[in-house]
């Protein structure tokens, strides 16, 4: 590891706590419908929504009205996004004059953009027009996001409300999170995003004359192709929703997407940021901030020593080029390490920086190559997200992720002092306890199930590219991906075909809604209870002690469950990188 490669990452670091609690506080002030600075000019539009929709704000529901209105929505976006993709060659904006995308692909894309993971098999620019674009996956990013939102508020008020059958009004959670929270975040990082070249146009694709004319299949090409579009508003609100995905096909490694340091900083801290200032108006609308505080320091335990190990793997090179007497240390003269599939103007330690803050964070994004990282760099990527994406984790969902986290926790501090769990002034029943484990379980049965089925099935391996253990690893990741809600990719797998388009979408499908459900029931059968008095045997839910327990929680939870599979493929290729055969 190299010294200003460090400090880049504690610069990240320090900046991203620092806005936690601004943040988290005006969160907790929209959420809770407290006059904010932006309150004279949104207050209006608000009302006006409500108006025009027919919602009642100050009619609330219980969790099943919840839940249904939670799906309702999702469907709808689902269906929007389908047809969009399907009748785009009919549909205006888009002067390429591209046709209708295949009905597997569609379900796989209307699939991804409803459940907030953003996992692209196709070529963007070769592929979705421009209102398919905007219509269709941006507003899907916006949607998909305050439907993770919403469902965290309703837990909330599931801990704070005393023996009530209502968790709180969808309609209302959902215009709040879009309009106060993602909206402005996003109009603010689109412009600044424009400023540093991010393209923002409705023009058709450039033609560029090349300075030296290249040779291809006997042909000599003297022009290229730019590809331009409304890139900087869908950008901005793809890492702010941690929905992930890119305009182009190879993402926020594309020059037009991310074409500097700044706006790569910006991008990656955009990812972490409001999951992270979560964890603030968690403790806010919950009346102890040191809740907060202790649910942010355990996932900053678990992502700081992974993010620096992944910096480590990518620095220290491929052991191999040892033996050809390559020089792989860090030089006034080189980077050093391990730089294939990285982009030169982000280096190392900003490669390996965006990649555990995407898989950390349920985003999907990346400015790097996985499938070139070393085999313990990709390792770790990997395990973030079959983690269950609570590090932080997708906006709303990462935190309502680990709070299952925390009543599994509490569950078996309860064990083992024989008392009953409580968490925040409410018992942790059998109901509880049972919906917690349906939350936890069901990503690793989708991770799990869904590679066993793919490295059976001649279908989804002829799609492999590379033989061996890397393909499996390929494999294991995609379905990693999906089912935890992520849409980052290995690559080196074709994923556009029926089978991977279908089962992934399915695994997407289930780990968002299926764990969505159980949620919103436990909130509901905790409104419902009464409050439980704090005695000297209270298990105090602030303190380091709990930290580390709800910690080795997540940890044993993953190990457990992903050590065999990991084994079989990262593992196996970094002994075999460093051995001799």
């Amino acid at each position: 590891m190299t010294g200003q490669g460090l400090l880049q990452l504690a610069l990240y670091v320090v900046v991203l706590v620092a806005l936690v609690k601004p943040l988290g506080a005006y969160m907790a002030a929209v959420f809770r419908g407290e006059r904010t600075f932006l309150s004279p000019l949104l207050g209006p539009v608000e009302r006006l929504i409500y108006r025009i929709s027919g919602v009642d704000p100050a009619h609330e529901s219980n969790w099943t009205r919840y839940a249904f209105d939670a799906l309702l929505v999702n469907l709808l976006g689902f269906i929007a996004v389908y047809a969009l993709q399907r009748l785009q060659g009919v549909l205006p904006l888009n002067p390429q004059g591209l046709g209708a995308i295949s009905p597997d692909s569609s379900f796989n894309t209307a699939v991804s953009f409803a459940t907030n993971t953003n996992w692209q098999g196709y070529v963007g620019e070769a592929t979705m027009s421009y209102l398919t674009q905007m219509l269709g996956l941006a507003v899907q990013n916006f949607l998909s996001a305050a439907t993770g939102i919403a469902v965290l508020l309703a837990l909330v008020r599931g801990f704070v409300r005393r023996e009530s059958g209502q968790i709180g009004n969808f309609w209302v959670d959902f215009t709040r999170s879009t309009l106060y929270v993602l909206l402005p975040l996003s109009f603010l990082l689109a412009v600044v995003l424009a400023a540093q070249g991010v393209v923002q146009s409705f023009a058709p694709y450039a033609q560029a004359t090349l300075v030296d004319p290249v040779v291809m299949q006997d042909q000599v090409v003297t022009e290229q192709t730019l590809p331009l579009g409304p890139a900087a508003s869908q950008v901005a609100i793809k890492q702010l929703g941690t929905n992930g995905g890119g305009f182009f096909n190879v993402n926020s490694a594309h020059p037009f997407e991310n074409p500097t340091p700044l706006s790569n900083f910006l991008e990656m801290l955009a990812i972490l940021l409001i999951p992270a200032a979560l964890c603030y108006t968690f403790g806010s609308m919950v009346n102890d901030q040191r809740q907060g505080w202790a649910l942010l320091a355990a996932m900053l335990v678990i992502f700081l020593p992974l993010l620096v190990g992944t910096f480590a793997a990518e620095q220290a090179g491929n052991p191999r080029f040892d033996a050809l007497g390559v020089d792989q240390a860090a030089s006034a003269m080189q980077p050093g390490g391990n730089m294939e599939g990285k982009e030169t103007r982000f280096g190392i330690a900003n490669s390996a920086l965006w990649a555990t803050a995407t898989t950390a964070a349920a985003n999907g994004s990346v400015n790097a190559m996985h499938d070139s990282f070393t085999p313990l760099g990709g390792l770790v990527p990997m395990w973030l997200m079959q983690l269950g994406e609570v590090v932080f984790g997708g906006v709303g969902s990462g935190l309502y992720g680990m709070l299952m986290f925390a009543v599994i926790a509490v569950f078996i501090a309860g064990l083992m002092v024989g008392r009953t769990p409580e968490y925040l002034g409410k018992k942790i029943e059998a109901y509880e306890v049972k919906m917690a484990a349906i939350v936890l379980l069901v990503p690793c049965l989708a991770v799990l199930l869904g590679t066993a089925v793919a490295v059976m099935v001649p279908a989804a391996t002829a799609s492999v590219a590379n033989p061996g253990v890397h393909g499996f690893s390929e494999i294991l990741y995609a379905f990693s991906s999906a089912g935890n809600n992520n849409g980052s990719a290995f690559a080196g797998l074709s994923a556009n075909t029926p089978f991977y388009n279908f089962a992934l979408g399915i695994a997407m499908w289930v780990s968002r809604y299926w764990l969505m459900i159980p949620v919103l029931a436990i909130a509901g059968s905790l409104a419902a209870k009464r409050a439980t008095a704090i005695t000297a045997g209270t298990l105090p839910t602030h303190t380091p002690l709990f930290v580390s327990l709800l910690v080795i929680t997540v940890l044993l939870v993953g190990a457990l469950t992903f050590l065999p599979a990991l084994a079989l493929g990262p593992i196996v290729e970094h002994l075999q990188l460093h051995g001799s055969h």
